[in-house]
C-alpha cells in the first residue's frame, strides 16, 4: 500500500511535518488536559471548566511560543508572519482536547448530570481521544487498522494514564 504523501486540511495539503506537529499537539494536549482532570474535586457548585480551559490555553500558548523558537533555531532566521500563523494552526490541537471535556462538564454545572459522573465521563472522553490517536497515525502511515493497532491503541492510553499519575504525583 502506498504511504500517503499529505493529510488533508481543508482545501490544501498538509505537509507530513505539519501533522507530525499537529499530531503531536493533539497528544500533548489531551494529556495535559488528562492530567488537569484527575485531581479536580468536583461539587454541584464546582465542576473544574476553568481549570481545564486555563490549561488547554496556557498550553497552547507555551506550545505555540516554543515551537516558534524552535523552528526560528532551526531556519537560522526570524519566523515570516505565514510561518507563525502555521504554528499557530499546529498547535490548536492542543486547544481541541478541553473542548468535549468541558461539554460534559457543562452538563454537571447545569445539572443534567451529577458532577462526579461528569467528571468520569470526561475523563474517558480524554482517553478515548488519546487512544484513537493510533489509528490516525496509522492511516498517516498508509496503513489500514488492525488488532495490532487496538492493542497498540491500548497501550498508548496506558501510558498516557502513566504519565498523567506520575505528572498528579509529582505537581499535586
Amino acid at each position: 500500500m502506498s504511504t500517503p504523501s499529505y493529510l488533508s486540511s481543508g482545501r490544501r495539503p498538509l505537509s507530513r511535518e505539519a501533522a507530525a506537529s499537529r499530531i503531536s499537539a493533539y497528544v500533548y494536549g489531551n494529556i495535559l488536559v488528562l492530567a488537569a482532570l484527575v485531581p479536580i474535586t468536583t461539587s454541584p457548585q464546582y465542576v473544574g471548566i476553568a481549570i481545564v480551559l486555563g490549561t488547554a490555553l496556557s498550553t497552547f500558548i507555551a506550545h505555540v511560543f516554543a515551537e516558534s523558537v524552535s523552528q526560528s533555531v532551526r531556519s537560522g532566521e526570524q519566523l515570516t508572519r505565514a510561518e507563525r500563523i502555521e504554528e499557530l494552526r499546529d498547535s490548536v490541537p492542543i486547544l481541541s482536547s478541553a473542548v468535549m471535556p468541558c461539554l460534559i462538564l457543562l452538563t454537571a454545572w447545569f445539572g443534567w448530570l451529577e458532577p462526579r459522573t461528569a467528571h468520569l465521563l470526561a475523563e474517558v472522553a480524554v482517553l478515548v481521544r488519546i487512544g484513537s490517536t493510533i489509528f490516525v497515525v496509522r492511516r498517516l502511515q498508509g496503513h489500514k487498522p488492525n488488532t495490532r493497532t487496538a492493542v497498540a491503541a491500548v497501550g498508548l492510553v496506558l501510558v498516557a494514564t502513566i504519565v498523567v499519575i506520575v505528572k498528579v504525583v509529582l505537581t499535586h
